[in-house]
């Protein structure tokens, strides 16, 4: 069984025990979130997709850590002006289990 949500303005396709990390969400480790913005559920009885969300569809997760993704370097340079700008940027990010995915 998979299923499709949408959190932080993108979509992750997920299935059962899969960890994902998901933009930062305001919620300690440990705790249980729910995620009603469900786009598409599927299974052994077919694909159910939403308009725009299924209803009654749910899909539970155990939140693992609050974590940041590896650091990016942004470098700027204007040539010939001896102008350079460095700058570094670590990505907050949720670390996620996926406990249940619950069709209607």
């Amino acid at each position: 069984m998979f299923a499709v949500i949408r959190t932080g303005g993108k979509q992750y396709r997920v299935t059962p025990n899969a960890v994902l990390k998901v933009e930062k969400l305001e919620v300690e480790a440990g705790a249980t979130v729910t995620f009603e913005d469900v786009l598409a559920v599927g299974g052994e009885a077919g694909t159910t997709i939403g308009a725009p969300l299924v209803p009654g569809a749910k899909v539970t997760a155990t939140v693992i850590a609050q974590d940041r993704l590896a650091k990016i370097i942004i470098f700027k340079k204007r040539r010939r002006q001896n102008s350079r700008r460095k700058n570094g940027h670590r990505q907050p990010v949720t670390v996620l289990r996926i406990s249940e995915i619950v069709a209607a």
